[in-house]
């Protein structure tokens, strides 16, 4: 089984081939916003490995937010046409669900048996998109975007300890302030995370529609003028 993964939910662009849910090739750019430019040429060369190794496309999976809007309208469209150029299943995996078993790989089985892990991406000013999940993987509180306080987590923070992690995490360290309150660094929501899972749903044939699957934005888009454009028009 050889599937394509795209994520571009983030500030990181990459793109992983897998087969049998280990990752044989990836290529990832932490550059920013390079998205448009970069996506094309990392498909392109996994396309090139694919036949390097005399391998057939089962699947193409994307992470599926919530993240950036541009980022996601672009790694949503690429994997449709892939999809329907290849006759091939979708797979939407949520961007929070990877960083989530992607954290939890980095705490000791005891601590995550004790713990709740909470996944993070910044979503401007004091603003993140936040779940949590417990240590089966399971959400315990749905996907939210909400500005975070000293009270946001309090009552979890109250009865266990929680790992904050991701984009929107490093940002709210002064702010969070419980003893119970521990942050896992440095962590991103990479193509090459999405291979198990990528599998597992390719197993359970949970595929998408193609024509009308849609990223999960959570908010809506709402375009900004530049401040020199404002200045410009006076």
């Amino acid at each position: 089984m050889a599937i394509i993964n795209i994520e571009t939910a983030t500030m990181v662009c990459s793109v992983a081939l897998s087969e049998k849910g280990e990752v044989i090739f990836e290529k990832v750019s932490f550059e920013g916003l390079s998205h448009a430019s970069l996506l094309g040429v990392f498909v392109e060369e996994a396309v090139m490995e694919l036949k390097y190794r005399g391998l057939a496309i089962d699947a193409v999976s994307v992470s599926s937010g919530p993240g950036s809007y541009t980022g996601l309208r672009i790694g949503v469209s690429m994997a449709k046409g892939l999809c329907f150029g290849w006759n091939v299943p979708l797979l939407n995996i949520p961007t929070l669900d990877i960083m989530a078993s992607k954290a939890l790989k980095r705490i000791s089985d005891k601590e995550s048996t004790e713990s709740l892990l909470c996944a993070m991406i910044d979503a401007r000013r004091m603003e993140v998109y936040a779940a949590i999940y417990d240590k089966s993987l399971h959400k315990i509180r749905d996907t939210r975007a909400e500005i975070v306080t000293e009270e946001t987590y309090a009552a979890f923070l109250e009865k266990q300890k929680v790992y904050f992690f991701g984009s929107g995490a490093s940002k709210c360290k002064d702010i969070i302030q419980s003893p119970n309150a521990l942050f896992i660094e440095d962590l991103h929501s990479l193509a090459s995370d999405m291979a198990i899972l990528s599998e597992q749903m390719f197993e359970n044939r949970r595929f998408e529609n193609i024509v009308y699957f849609e990223p999960f934005y959570l908010k809506d888009f709402i375009a900004t003028i530049a401040k020199d454009k404002l200045s410009a028009n006076k």
